[in-house]
């Protein structure tokens, strides 16, 4: 397509427009999981404040109005869901926004011509990001809306999660369901850094659920005295001094 830019994973390009209509397209059919476009609006920090950053269908505008979800429509096979993003109407507070999606009914991997187009406030295409690589995943962000020297630059991202939604969000602040279509955000996660490997290890690990034994203890020194006190010392008796006739005593006497 005509000034159509195709992105590759970790690509970026300037945005000059002030809305951007973000359009998730895959090709549905029997037995393809069902696709769900959201967003997550981050700080500085890669956080989101509270559980009204995230933009999904149960939730389709942000307060700001800077954010919402246009809805999930369809062409024959030809599926769509649309996330617009109005880089005009952003708080100063935000740093980036995150164009993510859920698979109900299956993983990415089955989800085939799975797409990324962007076009601007007045439906010119700007770009697209094919997603080829997928497998297990269940949970996907496709590209990053950011701040760059006073303006908007969008990079394809294409990292996939196969812990589904919950370990999607859990990433960046937000503790949602198991199931994505009961899912209804709950309160924000303890803060902690902003991480986006795919289902690292925990680190440190986490101690034993049982103690260690205890250390055997060295014996006490100096020793401690008895329990009982010794018997008292007792002198050992003299044997019986001879007698012995005096030199002085006379005879008979």
């Amino acid at each position: 397509m005509v000034g159509m830019t195709s992105m590759s994973k970790g690509a970026n390009i300037p945005l000059a427009a002030s809305s951007v209509r973000a359009e998730l397209t895959w090709t549905g059919g029997s037995g393809i999981p069902d696709v769900d476009a959201s967003a997550l609006l981050l700080t500085d920090q890669g956080r989101v404040r509270s559980d009204a950053d995230f933009v999904f269908y149960n939730q389709p505008r942000h307060a700001s109005g800077a954010v919402s979800h246009g809805g999930k429509s369809a062409s024959g096979s030809a599926m769509s869901d649309v996330i617009t993003v109005n880089l005009a109407a952003m708080e100063a507070v935000i740093g980036s926004v995150l164009i993510a999606a859920s698979a109900d009914g299956g993983s990415f991997g089955d989800v085939p011509r799975l797409a990324l187009a962007l076009h601007d406030d007045g439906g010119q295409p700007l770009a697209t990001f094919e997603i080829t690589d997928a497998t297990t995943e269940t949970a996907f962000v496709f590209g990053e809306f950011y701040r760059r020297a006073g303006g908007w630059k969008f990079r394809a991202v294409g990292q996939g999660y196969a812990s589904g939604l919950g370990g999607l969000a859990a990433d960046f602040g937000i503790s949602v369901d198991d199931e994505p279509r009961q899912a209804t955000p709950a309160a924000v996660a303890p803060a902690a850094a902003a991480v986006r490997p795919v289902e690292r290890a925990a680190w440190p690990p986490r101690p034993p659920q049982s103690l260690p034994p205890a250390p055997l203890l060295s014996p006490a020194w100096p020793p401690r005295p008895p329990q009982s006190p010794p018997p008292p010392l007792r002198p050992t008796p003299l044997p019986p001094f001879p007698a012995v006739p005096s030199p002085f005593s006379s005879p008979g006497r």
